[in-house]
């Protein structure tokens, strides 16, 4: 029999407790044979620390003590980390049936790859979900413009790690898709995989749509950053357009988004000038 490559699982979390147990119950029920889960808790003064010595003995590791962030507990979990294959969950998050197998048949242990799926996003306390097309997305958008990789479905290689280094812990909400960014500088292997492997709830605290200006500030100088000083000036703008938004909200209403970034360009000509179509889009996701 083939042994499966170790995969650890770091699991950042602080007063997550109404969430915590379905992600932890996600992880340990995938009963993959050869997993290290590590949980890094940065002080919760809620039901979480219950919840983790409820499963303790099931954990390679866990932590309950004030953090410098969520970069930087993750941090603090890859440097403990022994598995071939790493990745992190948040503790809203939830892991898919059988996803730990198939990402342990996906990826080489030998080489610098990142293995990105498919994500079923629900809305808490409604009945609203909707899932994603990353092939679709990693073959007509431009990663540097639109970050389309979706933090719970993507996975990668130690090698992976060590070529591109620690997430940047000055960041508080677009770490994961900076340390994306310099992987693909640095000639990380990309790989689209069409398989749903997690899903994703977005409810009323949920950490990127509470971010206001802090997080738009702070995506504006990774495009700055990555892309250049034009996308940032471009991003910018766009996030200080009152009228850009109301008309986003009219194309969704009418279900004109295919044709979202023409119809942006007419109506905002000073704004999208000497932008592509495909650019246009990009950046306005965005936001």
């Amino acid at each position: 029999m083939v042994s499966l490559p170790k995969i650890t699982v770091v699991t950042p979390s602080l007063n997550q407790g109404q969430f915590l147990e379905d992600t932890i119950l996600s992880v340990l029920g995938q009963q993959y044979p050869n997993l290290e889960y590590i949980i890094l808790d940065g002080g919760s003064t809620d039901e979480s620390v219950g919840i983790i010595r409820k499963h303790q003995h099931n954990l390679a590791y866990w932590i309950s003590e004030k953090d410098r962030g969520q970069a930087a507990a993750i941090n603090q979990g890859f440097a403990r980390a022994s598995g071939d294959i790493l990745c992190w969950l948040n503790s809203d998050d939830m892991y898919l049936p059988g996803t730990l197998l198939h990402i342990a048949a996906r990826l080489d242990p030998e080489k610098s790859e990142i293995l990105f799926g498919n994500c079923l996003h629900f809305l808490q306390n409604s009945s609203i979900t909707y899932g994603s097309d990353v092939r679709n997305s990693h073959a007509q958008s431009n990663l540097r413009l639109t970050d389309y990789m979706i933090q719970p479905s993507t996975f990668w290689t130690r090698k992976a790690w060590q070529q591109i280094g620690t997430l940047d812990e000055s960041l508080d909400f677009g770490f994961d898709w900076e340390w994306f960014l310099r992987g693909r500088k640095l000639g990380a292997a990309f790989l689209p995989d069409d398989k749903y492997l997690s899903v994703y709830r977005v409810h009323k605290d949920h950490k990127s749509g509470t971010g206001g200006d802090r997080r738009r500030k702070e995506l504006a100088a990774i495009f700055g950053r990555h892309a250049g000083a034009r996308y940032e000036r471009l991003y910018s703008r766009c996030c200080a357009s009152r009228s850009l938004a109301a008309i986003r909200k009219w194309i969704r209403f009418a279900r004109l988004t295919r044709i979202e970034p023409r119809l942006l360009k007419v109506a905002f000509p000073w704004l999208f000038h000497g932008f592509k179509p495909h650019e246009v889009r990009d950046v306005v996701t965005m936001l």
